[in-house]
């Protein structure tokens, strides 16, 4: 546990720094001291891929859950945006049960922007999957067929991120949360670090199943906020990252020894925002594309490449009495806020 140990102490590190919430100048316009709610429409959910069969003729699984859109509510005050994500029943696409089984999906997130620093931590709990690629792993399989369930199957991950704006005159924020608003075009490098405990657990031929994975990544991103008008922004943005996966389970099919396994991960990942606001009123889109490899021998490769898009809206409004009065208690105590 000393790894997990030690991203919190970096965390707490980092947080004790002494900011101000609100920074209004000739180049961004901050939203700070206002209540900012906001509902995003998206089709970012993670599949899981998985190698099976002897060394020479193995197959990759991939494990998808049966929840392809999802929904996210987000409210931001101060420094602090905290959203929570969750995948309903009522579209179309999250409700072919009979065919890939049932899934459940819950997704909590919160964002911190000290200066130039931007704090991410999540956590991610999903459960019930089916394996996707029936096709590549079952030649016989067909469309219509039901797909291979794993209902017991569940993923919980623990994680974040901790990157740094080199350009002072740069607002990621108004990309990230549209609480601030960049009134002048302008781009920055973004370096950051992403870090992630997941633990896999399944029950099979009433055995209970579990493998734990920490991965931890150092990234150069560069980002670019272009401002048409006064009301109307692009932004486009790309990233490379290098980093580290480090596995461990247990061996049921073998003796049944603890297993360790360490690989290379190579990371790309890119997009595109459009964006419209006002003092009160916001919405806009996002189109994002991600790579994700790495060797799992000398003679194989797992790749992971998926694009997804986003919509969402928002509305600005002073906060209740209430809020801003609890918030500077809070404050007092802990400055960082």
């Amino acid at each position: 546990m000393s790894f997990t140990r030690g991203i919190f102490v970096v965390l707490f590190s980092l947080l004790v720094i002494q900011i101000n919430a609100q920074r209004d100048t000739t180049n961004i316009k901050s939203y700070a001291d206002q209540v900012m709610v906001r509902a995003n429409l998206d089709t970012n959910i993670e599949s899981y891929i998985f190698k099976e069969g002897e060394k020479g003729n193995e197959k990759l699984q991939v494990f998808s859950i049966n929840n392809k859109t999802k929904v996210s509510l987000s409210v931001d005050y101060r420094i602090i945006s905290a959203t929570l994500s969750f995948a309903p029943k009522f579209f179309s696409e999250n409700k072919d049960n009979n065919l890939k089984g049932n899934s459940s999906y819950t997704d909590f997130s919160i964002k911190f922007f000290p200066k130039r620093l931007i704090q991410t931590l999540y956590y991610k709990n999903v459960k019930g999957f089916y394996i996707e690629n029936m096709k590549e792993n079952f030649p016989d399989w067909k469309d219509g067929d039901p797909y291979l369930q794993f209902p017991n199957l569940r993923v919980q991950s623990f994680g974040g991120s901790t990157a740094y704006i080199f350009n002072e005159n740069f607002s990621a924020r108004s990309i990230y949360t549209q609480g601030e608003w960049q009134k002048k075009s302008s781009g920055s490098w973004v370096p950051f670090l992403d870090y992630d405990l997941t633990i896999f657990r399944d029950k099979v031929a009433e055995q209970d199943l579990k493998e734990t994975q920490y991965k931890i990544g150092a990234n150069m991103g560069y980002f670019y906020n272009w401002v048409l008008g006064k009301n109307v922004n692009i932004s486009p943005y790309l990233a490379l990252g290098l980093g580290g996966k480090f596995s461990t389970y247990r061996d049921v099919r073998g003796d049944g020894s603890r297993k360790n396994a360490q690989y290379v991960t190579l990371r790309m990942e890119g997009g595109l925002t459009i964006g419209y606001n006002t003092d009160r009123f916001l919405f806009g889109g996002r189109m994002n594309f991600s790579a994700y490899t790495y060797n799992q021998d000398r003679d194989r490769a797992v790749q992971s490449n998926s694009v997804y898009g986003l919509l969402y809206i928002g509305y600005r409004f002073a906060p209740p009495r209430v809020v801003k009065d609890t918030y500077d208690k809070i404050q007092k105590k802990i400055p960082v806020l």
